[in-house]
């Protein structure tokens, strides 16, 4: 019997814990600052049983750490010093970077593995746990070649449980690329949010016109602040320059548009058209 320590009871630790919990010779344990949450995640069956943070990172043979990105990087250190020398422990946060460094020189920083399923909605909390969350998607591994090999072997089994298939990347390789396929997805979202209420404050209408598009579009700003907060803090540089060349792609759009310059516009949409051969080789991978 395995048992896993899941610290982080919200979106993506309930989503793990309640498709693990299913699998043969699976106990799930979960842990949580918030007695709400603890209580929310046995009522709705994602654990097997609660526990607090030390008892539970004792009884682990596998620690999984689903918190904000800035609590992983203080409380990975604690949990690699308590564990047992055959635990292993991995994090589900959205940077890398900056987590990898706070264990860097670490003396069981072998026995972590730096991962994030790429996965979520824009929901939080328990109740937002989903059966089936990680099916089909990709999950990255950063930085290998400092866990041992039964570490990233027992890791890739855990996400291949879950339907999931794993690349490599360096913590950094993957903190620039994740500031421009998510991380900006987010800033765009939150913006036009922002935007349309200024424009129109009169919910009603914003409630009578929205179209799908807007929907689909404006989707991420109900993103958790807390969640996402430490994110883009902790990948500012990264997205500092994402959102400058994000800008200056408006301003080339807002220039056409003042200058009724039709074929300029034409011309930057067919550009764009080309993200379709890019998404479709992404599927296929």
């Amino acid at each position: 019997m395995t048992t896993i320590t899941i610290i982080g009871l919200g979106l993506i630790g309930g989503s793990l814990a309640v498709d693990l919990k299913s699998q043969l010779n699976i106990t799930v344990i979960g842990v949580d600052q918030s007695i709400k949450h603890c209580n929310l995640a046995q009522e709705l069956h994602l654990v097997d049983q609660v526990m607090s943070l030390d008892v539970g990172i004792q009884a682990a043979d596998i620690v999984i750490i689903a918190i904000p990105v800035d609590q992983i990087e203080s409380l990975l250190p604690k949990v690699l010093t308590q564990v047992k020398d055959q635990t292993i422990v991995l994090d589900v946060g959205s940077t890398k970077t900056a987590i990898c460094a706070a264990v860097k020189d670490h003396p069981k920083r072998n026995q972590y593995v730096a991962a994030h399923p790429l996965a979520g909605t824009e929901y939080s909390g328990p109740q937002a746990a989903m059966r089936g969350l990680f099916y089909g998607k990709k999950n990255i591994i950063c930085d290998r070649e400092l866990s041992d090999q039964r570490a990233i072997e027992t890791t890739q089994k855990l996400f291949n449980s879950l339907g999931m298939q794993s690349y490599f990347q360096s913590s950094e390789s993957h903190d620039k690329h994740l500031a421009y396929v998510s991380h900006l997805s987010h800033i765009t979202s939150f913006t036009l949010g922002l935007t349309v209420l200024d424009i129109m404050q009169d919910e009603s209408q914003i409630l009578n016109l929205a179209s799908t598009g807007f929907e689909s579009t404006v989707r991420l700003a109900k993103s958790s602040p807390q969640t996402w907060s430490p994110i883009l803090s902790k990948n500012r540089e990264h997205l500092s320059v994402a959102i400058g060349q994000y800008i200056e792609h408006l301003n080339t759009f807002k220039q056409a548009l003042d200058q009724d310059d039709r074929d300029q516009t034409v011309s930057l949409m067919l550009k764009a058209n080309a993200i379709k051969k890019l998404l479709n080789k992404s599927e296929q991978i």
